[in-house]
């Protein structure tokens, strides 16, 4: 239920956002709630009940969570935009870069440099070699959903 119904919901269009701290912990809150109600209660040796613990939660789910999920999403999409024919709108507006100077202070925090630091956190060195090679790019989007440290 929750991988057909929850998580596709709430991941709609993740993969081309980026993903701050307060919307990590946010996702993360969130889906340990519906997992409680999913899994349900823990019934003790002494006829107690007890919610189960984020630690038993993630023994359940695998470390597959939804953090994982949507940064192995925006793999995918990196690599299918890197892979489009040049003339694609898609890839025009990806690496178009406007004319105007950024304003004053800390940086914003860019899709691209999150998902290059996924690349190198991963270990990846020659990526652009494993785009164009799809099965390739597929495994090591596969090897993300559970790789990926939070």
């Amino acid at each position: 239920m929750y991988k057909t119904l929850v998580r596709p919901v709430v991941t709609y269009a993740c993969e081309t956002s980026v993903l701050k701290e307060n919307i990590k912990t946010k996702l993360r809150v969130f889906e340990r709630k519906v997992l409680r109600k999913i899994y349900g209660p823990t019934k003790e040796k002494d006829g107690t009940w007890r919610i189960k613990s984020n630690e038993e939660l993630n023994r359940l789910t695998g470390n597959k969570n939804i953090i994982n999920y949507i940064k192995a999403q925006r793999l995918a999409w990196f690599g299918h935009v890197h892979r489009m024919p040049d003339n694609s709108m898609v890839k025009k507006v990806y690496e178009w870069s406007p004319a105007l100077t950024r304003s004053l202070g800390r940086p914003k925090s860019r899709w691209e440099d999150d998902v290059k630091g996924d690349i190198t956190r991963m270990n990846i060195t020659n990526w652009k070699d494993c785009i164009r090679n799809r099965p390739k790019w597929k495994k090591l989007v596969e090897k993300a959903k559970t790789y990926l440290k939070l």
